[in-house]
C-alpha cells in the first residue's frame, strides 16, 4: 500500500489547498502555546513611549508564523522547485534566527542591516534573482548587469525593512503582507508556478492564523522583528519573481502582464508610500532615517481616534481597491503613464498624511488647553500649571 503523500492527492491545487489549512492550523495552534511560554518567561515587549500599546505583550508571533509557513510549503514535492527555492530557505533561516535574537536582545542597526545585505545578496546573486528589465518605463527597458545587482539588494533591504517600519498596530504588517502574498500567490497557481504558489498561499495562509492573536484584546501577540524580516523577506521575492516571470512569453491564459512592475508597486503601496514619507521627514529634519518615531500614517490615525482595526482595514480597503483600479487601468496606458499615476497616488498620500499630521497637533493643543483649564479652575486663584506642546505645527 502506497501512502505517498503525492500519490493519494495528486491534483496541485489541491495540494496548495492542503498546504494552506496546514499552514493556517499550524500557526492558529501555535500561538497560545508561545504566549503562555512567553508569560512563565516574561518574554514581553514593554510599552514605550511612542507605542500604541499600554501593556507588556508577547512579541514572539513570528516564530509560528515561521513554523506554518514552511511546513505548509514542506508537505509537497513540487517539481519546479528549482535552486532559487533552496536560496530562499537558506536566507529565510538566517533571518529567523536574527529575528529571535534581535527580539531578545535589540541588535545594533548596523548589524541588523548588513545580515540583510548578506541575505539579499544570497538570493540576488546566488539564484540570479533580480530585476532585468522595467518594460520600457520611462523609456527603460533591459538594465545592466551590475546595476540590476545593485537596485536588486537595495530593493530587498528597502522592502524588507519596510514591514518592519509600518509593524506599529496591530494587524497591518501581517495584514498587507497576507494580501500582497494572496495577491501573487493566485497569479503564481494560474499559471502553474506550483512552488511559488505554495509558498505564496501558505504565508498568506499563516499570516490569517496570526492575525486571529494579533487582533485580540485578551490573548495578543505580536510577530516581532522575526515575523516582520520573513514576511517582508519573502513578499520581496514573490514580488521580484512575478515582476521577472512577465519578462518571458510562455504563460497560460495570456496573463502576461507587461505592467507587472507598476502592478506590484501597488500592491505593496501601504509600505512604500509609508517608508519613502518617513525617512523623507526624517532626513529634512536632520535626523537618523533609521530614529523611531510616531510620523507613520498608521500612528497618524490612531492619534486621530481611529482603533487599530479600523486603521488597518482601512488600510487593506486601500490597498484592495488600488491594486484592482490601477489592474484595470493598465489596458489602457503605458506603463510610464502608470507610473504617473502611481507618482499622483503617492502625492494623495502625503497631503492625506499631513492632513491628519496638522489635525493631530490640534487635538494635542486642544487637551493641553482643556488641562490648562481644568487647573486654573481648581488652583483657587493660585498660578496655574504651565503645559507646552512638544508637538511642532510645521
Amino acid at each position: 500500500m502506497n501512502l505517498i503523500f503525492e500519490n493519494l492527492v495528486a491534483d496541485k491545487n489541491l495540494q496548495i489547498l492542503i498546504s494552506m489549512v496546514f499552514a493556517l492550523s499550524i500557526t492558529w495552534r501555535s500561538i497560545p502555546v508561545i504566549i503562555n511560554i512567553c508569560n512563565l518567561k516574561g518574554l514581553m515587549e514593554e510599552s514605550i513611549k511612542r507605542s500604541s500599546h499600554e501593556t507588556p505583550t508577547p512579541t514572539f508571533g513570528g516564530v509560528a508564523i515561521f513554523a506554518g509557513t514552511l511546513i505548509g510549503y514542506m508537505m509537497w514535492n513540487f517539481q519546479d522547485e528549482g535552486v532559487l527555492l533552496h536560496k530562499v530557505f537558506a536566507g529565510l533561516v538566517i533571518l529567523f534566527f536574527l529575528g529571535i535574537k534581535d527580539d531578545l536582545f535589540p541588535l545594533a542597526p548596523i548589524k541588523k542591516l548588513g545580515s540583510q545585505v548578506l541575505v539579499s545578496t544570497l538570493i540576488v546573486v546566488g539564484s540570479d534573482l533580480r530585476i532585468t528589465n522595467f518594460f520600457g518605463t520611462f523609456g527603460i527597458y533591459e538594465i545592466p548587469y551590475l546595476v540590476s545587482v545593485l537596485f536588486s539588494i537595495f530593493l530587498f533591504v528597502a522592502l524588507i525593512n519596510s514591514f518592519n517600519l509600518i509593524d506599529g498596530i496591530d494587524g497591518l504588517s501581517g495584514g498587507i503582507g497576507m494580501i500582497s502574498s494572496g495577491g501573487f500567490g493566485l497569479w503564481f497557481i494560474l499559471n502553474g508556478h506550483w512552488s511559488l504558489a505554495c509558498l505564496s498561499l501558505s504565508l498568506s495562509a499563516s499570516l490569517l492564523g496570526f492575525l486571529r492573536y494579533n487582533f485580540s484584546q485578551t490573548n495578543k501577540i505580536f510577530m516581532g522583528d522575526t515575523g516582520s524580516l520573513i514576511v517582508g523577506y519573502i513578499v520581496t521575492i514573490l514580488a521580484i519573481q512575478f515582476v521577472q516571470l512577465n519578462v518571458s512569453e510562455n504563460f497560460l491564459y495570456n496573463s502576461k502582464f507587461v505592467n507587472a512592475p507598476v502592478l506590484a508597486v501597488v500592491l505593496l503601496c501601504v509600505p512604500i508610500f509609508d517608508t519613502l514619507r518617513v525617512f523623507g521627514l526624517r532626513i529634512l529634519k536632520g535626523k537618523s532615517p533609521f530614529k523611531a518615531d510616531r510620523l507613520h500614517l498608521h500612528h497618524l490615525m490612531i492619534d486621530n481616534g481611529m482603533t487599530h482595526l479600523s486603521a488597518s482595514v482601512s488600510l487593506y480597503i486601500t490597498t484592495v481597491v488600488l491594486t484592482l483600479i490601477t489592474y484595470y487601468l493598465r489596458q489602457f496606458f503605458t506603463n510610464t503613464e502608470l507610473s504617473l499615476f502611481v507618482i499622483g497616488l503617492f502625492g494623495v498620500y502625503l497631503m492625506v498624511s499631513y492632513s491628519l499630521e496638522v489635525r493631530r497637533y490640534r487635538i494635542h493643543k486642544q487637551k493641553i488647553t482643556n488641562k490648562d483649564e481644568e487647573v486654573k479652575s481648581n488652583s483657587n486663584g493660585k498660578p496655574a500649571l504651565k503645559f507646552q506642546s512638544s508637538i511642532n505645527p510645521n
